[in-house]
């Protein structure tokens, strides 16, 4: 690498990296992105509908996944980088415009946007990096596989729906098994994670968890929209409001109350803070996709609190809350070693409401699973502060 952009990398000095103010205007785009794609899941509920949206978000995450992973290695204040990062955000705005109709009219907009912010980006991180940083082995892998994902983006674009959504899929799989199997190309071999996946814990920690702070405060966004478009505010609906509320709250309590504080930790102290960095965004691609879910679940109940459940609204309003469990469960696992039985107990508890589901209303159905999140959320933070409690008696006893 030449000297004159070694500047450009974050000083790994001891002191934790701190998340700058360019990062959090970076991820203004993806509030938008967010919400595109919890409207175009409730335009369209159908499973055609839920599979496109899905693979969309996936592919959404992917692109803010390797930007993240940028800045804990460059520095997001110099000038570079920085300009690096409003390019991005400049492509995505228009990719999160694109996305309701990515199947439909702007499909090449949508694959040229994603080819271009992960090949572009990590083209200009092989030119900061030049050609003798320990980095570089690992970004020329790593555009090895965007290229592979590109080309199938861009020919999805062109290509009849059913050819698209099976290109596209491929497309996303490559980004996300790449890793997996250390970005290993012929000739160019396999990434060392230990070696070369050289993260910051906490900067790493603290990305993952603004986005959760975004995917929640559009949920919170789509519940007061919601009632403002409503013209008659009646007490069932009020009455959602509340609960739609109560629900964010309990999402937000479940996660940061009793988790992602010791997220740092985890990743600094495993064996392989580079593997287990990459664990932690799979697992949060699920939670935040879980959260998009649950904000449709709101907006259905608020506006036909008296609906009755079909189907495919019974699965948004449970399998919302349920994913949302499994994955702050793996999460949680992840970084205390155990599986907490308060988010078993509560699918146990989303898993007996299902069939009685059909037998009531929206309001009712969205009441109870609020009321299941809130009893996980209170349940675990006791639970969290009694093993606090206990480790600090023996610490003082020692």
């Amino acid at each position: 690498m030449s000297r004159a952009f070694h500047h450009l990398l974050r000083q790994r000095d001891g002191h934790e990296a701190s998340v700058s103010n360019a990062e959090l205007f970076f991820d203004l785009i993806y509030v938008f992105a967010v919400t595109q794609l919890s409207h175009r899941l409730l335009a369209d509920l159908s499973l055609a509908g839920a599979i496109e949206t899905l693979l969309l978000w996936f592919a959404v995450w992917l692109a803010w996944q390797y930007t993240a992973w940028m800045t804990n290695w460059f520095d997001p204040e110099s000038k570079p980088v920085r300009l690096l990062l409003f390019a991005i955000m400049g492509v995505g705005l228009v990719l999160a415009a694109a996305l309701p109709q990515a199947f439909a009219g702007r499909a090449l907009v949508v694959g040229a946007c994603f080819a271009v912010i992960q090949l572009g980006r990590t083209l200009c991180i092989l030119f900061f990096l030049g050609g003798e940083h320990a980095l570089t082995a690992n970004y020329r892998r790593i555009l090895g596989w965007q290229a592979m994902s590109a080309a199938l983006w861009l020919v999805g674009g062109i290509s009849g729906d059913a050819t698209r959504l099976a290109l596209w899929t491929l497309a996303v799989l490559a980004e996300y098994v790449a890793p997996m199997v250390g970005f290993w190309l012929p000739g160019l071999g396999r990434s060392d994670s230990r070696r070369e996946w050289t993260i910051e814990g906490g900067h790493l920690a603290e990305r993952c968890q603004l986005f959760v702070i975004v995917a929640l405060g559009e949920a919170i966004l789509i519940t007061g929209a919601t009632l403002s478009s409503l013209p008659a505010w009646s007490a069932p609906v009020l009455i959602a409001t509340l609960v739609a509320f109560v629900g964010s709250l309990a999402l937000w309590w479940v996660y940061f109350d009793t988790g992602c504080r010791a997220a740092t930790e985890a990743i600094a102290h495993a064996d392989d803070p580079g593997k287990m960095g990459a664990h932690f965004h799979y697992v949060h691609v699920a939670l935040v996709g879980a959260i998009i879910v649950n904000a449709v679940g709101n907006e259905l109940v608020i506006a036909q609190p008296d609906g009755t459940l079909v189907p495919r609204t019974l699965a948004v309003l449970i399998g919302g809350p349920a994913l949302y469990l499994v994955a702050n469960a793996v999460f949680k696992r992840m970084v205390y070693g155990r599986l907490p039985l308060s988010h078993l107990v509560g699918l146990a508890l989303l898993a007996v409401l299902t069939p009685f589901g059909f037998r009531t209303d929206l309001l009712m159905v969205g009441g109870l699973t609020t009321l299941i999140l809130a009893v996980v959320a209170i349940w675990e933070s006791m639970s969290r502060g009694r093993i606090a409690e206990s480790a600090a008696q023996h610490g003082q006893e020692a």
